[in-house]
């Protein structure tokens, strides 16, 4: 057995409660890791987080070191003054700017020089801003683990956006190109979560360190398959809700797929499962009563095997989606726009399906509904891939071999 690595990992955040995709893969990523090696997670630790939330921390790390941040209210006052202020005196996306603390440079500084460890991970792009300030380079070498192509985010944003909010959200986007070609430069590797994230970050960010792909994983014993009955015409829509790829996919599919779905199947229920559901999704369900908002849930689980199809309706976004990994785990069909699936090994018609257009994606429901035989054999299938290949344990051979990869090139 090789020797254990001493890692410093950095994240915005403490990781419970697991109620985002990317906590719950660091997360068991990190509780694989931590078998056989030695774990400092290092951490914003943001104003009003639960307490227990500290001794939780010792399920995926050994120390810990908690910086205090506190995140300006959305659509406060002082959250527009902060927007105009980044919008003209900056060159930071605001999605990275919010985040950068002189308390939080000065943690991640003294420990790189501590001498107590082999490696940084910087998890997400994020903590980039407090780990490479102008003009210093941390000491040890530094494996940048990204989960999203962020800039990719911000221009199929700006893409979809209109009006007055178009020429801000292109401004954001050009600023996430260069904060994020910039750092991955800085890192000695990076690595995503997908082929085809590595891909574009090879050739359209022309980044020469990128090491490879870690795909995404699923715990097959927590999600396993459902036996019960499901519900008839029953969707099912998970994700965080107060994230934007999440908002603008729900409210796209209420617009332009939902009436469709109506028309043959009145009887039709949607119900849409995520933390902090925005306004904009609230209404959706003051608006029709079909559709269910259920904000925080502490188990996504009874919704995966009441519903007969997961809807995955994305317009935006980069990375892979792991709830459409624990979906596929419990049996329930899939169907996804492609951009949904991104970066997942699926296979239209065999263990997923894929459907872009409003009209295909309405035809795709309609499919599933009026043929329970073939909803059937599509969930089965999409267990049979996930069970056979993609549990934790796999995927942390191959992120482990990264992390010493990365250690030796500095040697």
């Amino acid at each position: 057995m090789a020797d254990p690595l001493r890692i410093l990992w950095l994240k915005t955040g403490p990781l419970h409660p697991l109620d985002t995709g990317g906590k719950i893969r660091t997360y068991n990523m990190l509780r694989e890791l931590k078998r056989n090696n030695e774990l400092t997670y290092l951490s914003l630790w943001p104003d009003g987080t639960p307490g227990e939330a500290r001794a939780q921390a010792s399920e995926y790390s050994d120390r810990q070191i908690w910086v205090p941040w506190k995140e300006t209210r959305k659509r406060s006052f002082k959250f527009f003054v902060e927007l105009a202020s980044n919008f003209l005196m900056t060159g930071l996306p605001y999605a990275i700017e919010k985040y950068r603390s002189h308390l939080w440079r000065d943690a991640i500084r003294r420990a790189d020089e501590s001498g107590d460890h082999d490696l940084i991970v910087c998890d997400f792009l994020t903590p980039a801003v407090s780990l490479f300030p102008p003009g210093h380079k941390p000491r040890l070498p530094v494996l940048l683990f990204q989960h999203n192509v962020e800039s990719l985010i911000w221009q199929r944003t700006a893409e979809n956006s209109s009006g007055l909010s178009k020429p801000y959200f292109r401004s954001q986007w050009q600023r996430m190109l260069r904060f994020e070609i910039e750092s991955c430069r800085a890192a000695g590797q990076v690595c995503t979560v997908s082929e085809e994230d590595a891909r574009l970050l090879r050739e359209e960010l022309k980044l020469k360190n990128v090491c490879g792909a870690v795909p995404t994983g699923v715990d097959i014993d927590f999600f396993q398959e459902s036996t019960e009955p499901r519900v008839p015409k029953s969707l099912v829509f998970l994700g965080s809700m107060d994230w934007m790829p999440n908002i603008d996919g729900i409210v796209w599919f209420a617009e332009k797929i939902w009436p469709r779905v109506k028309e043959k199947h009145a009887d039709a229920t949607l119900t849409i499962v995520g933390r902090r559901p925005v306004p904009k999704v609230l209404e959706l369900a003051a608006n029709d009563p079909g559709i269910v908002v259920t904000g925080t849930v502490p188990d996504v689980r009874p919704h995966l095997a009441n519903a007969s199809l997961m809807i995955v309706p994305l317009r935006v976004g980069g990375g892979t989606r792991i709830k459409i990994f624990e979906g596929m785990a419990t049996g329930i069909p899939c169907l996804s726009t492609r951009i949904g699936a991104e970066g997942l090994p699926v296979t239209d018609g065999k263990d997923h399906l894929l459907a872009d257009e409003p009209a295909d994606f309405a035809a795709a429901i309609d499919r599933c509904f009026s043929e329970p035989k073939f909803a059937a054999t599509l969930g089965g299938a999409g267990r049979e891939l996930v069970a056979s290949k993609y549990s934790w344990e796999k995927i942390n051979e191959v992120f482990e071999g990264y992390c010493r990869a990365a250690v030796k090139a500095e040697d």
